[in-house]
Order: C-alpha cells, then sequence, then structure tokens
C-alpha cells in the first residue's frame, strides 16, 4: 500500500498528478530489473551507430528533464517519470542522449545523429504531449524548462510556448 501526503492547498488536478507521479515511481522501484537501461543503451548504441554510454541509470531527481547526460563521463540520467512510459518513448530518450555524447548542441549534425532512430517525430509528439498535461518537463528538444515562467502559467500559454519551441526546432 502506497500513502501519499500532500498539502491542503493542492487544486484536484495537482493532486490526482502528483499521486500518479508517485505511484509511477513506486511501481518503478518495486521492480527495478523490469527495464534494463544498460542493455537498451548498447543496443541502440550499436543500431544506430552511436557512441556508447559508460553508465546509464534511473534518476528521480529531474523535474524539468526526460533525460540528461555528461559528455566527458560519457554518463547517462533518464528521468524515473519515464518508467511507465511506452519503451519506444523510452529508446528515443536514450538515442537522444547518446547522440550527445557525440554533439552537446541541439544542431543539425545532432537531429541527423537522433533521427537515425526511426520513431523520433512521434516520441517527441508524445513527450509534448505529456508535457502539455501539466507534469513539470522539459520539450524534448531541449535542456531547458518548457518556459521561463512560473508555473502559474495558465494552459492556454504553455499550449502557445510548446507551439513556438516546435516551430523553433
Amino acid at each position: 500500500m502506497l500513502r501519499v501526503s500532500i498539502p491542503a492547498t493542492m487544486t484536484q488536478a495537482d493532486e490526482k498528478r502528483w499521486v500518479d507521479e508517485m505511484v509511477r515511481r513506486m511501481t518503478r522501484r518495486g521492480a527495478p530489473g523490469e527495464v534494463d537501461l544498460a542493455k537498451r543503451a548498447a543496443d541502440l548504441s550499436r543500431r544506430y551507430e552511436l557512441p556508447p554510454a559508460t553508465s546509464i541509470r534511473w534518476s528521480d531527481n529531474q523535474e524539468w528533464r526526460w533525460g540528461s547526460c555528461t559528455p566527458g563521463s560519457g554518463s547517462i540520467r533518464i528521468s524515473s517519470r519515464l518508467a511507465g512510459e511506452p519503451g519506444w518513448v523510452v529508446d528515443y530518450v536514450i538515442v537522444h542522449e547518446l547522440a550527445h555524447l557525440e554533439v552537446s548542441r541541439h544542431d543539425e549534425r545532432f537531429w541527423a545523429l537522433v533521427n537515425r532512430y526511426p520513431l523520433t517525430e512521434r516520441a517527441r509528439g508524445f513527450l509534448i504531449a505529456r508535457a502539455l498535461e501539466g507534469s513539470p518537463a522539459r520539450s524534448p528538444g531541449s535542456s531547458s524548462p518548457p518556459s521561463a515562467q512560473p508555473r502559474t502559467e495558465s494552459r492556454a500559454g504553455r499550449v502557445a510556448a510548446a507551439t513556438r519551441r516546435r516551430h523553433s526546432a
């Protein structure tokens, strides 16, 4: 049984998102061997001719990012918020981070590497939709938060910002 305590000031929508997030985290922790990130990363690296990661692990403290990497050490961290998502979405985030091991910026060369993964566009759309649902997440093509505006921004404002990001990517 999982018991989640929340502030009384949370809206029902925030409460639902937070409880869903905690259930997802606990589910992943309860079955740590379910997703072998190292094997997936090695397979994706070989299949799409990307640099291999020296290490890859789940991370519970990535509020604004789906994944991150340290090119100097070759280490990759994948947000545990993705643990319950479809495998093809997790694979996209891994490919995205593997590409950063070779190219740090989101330039044409970087996207050429990422686009070797055939479900890139579909996975990016999936993650953009997740971000619009209100989960604190970054745009899949960016290392920064979805907007520099506070989280109290309206849903319409978040949709407009996501649309601008999508057209500029």
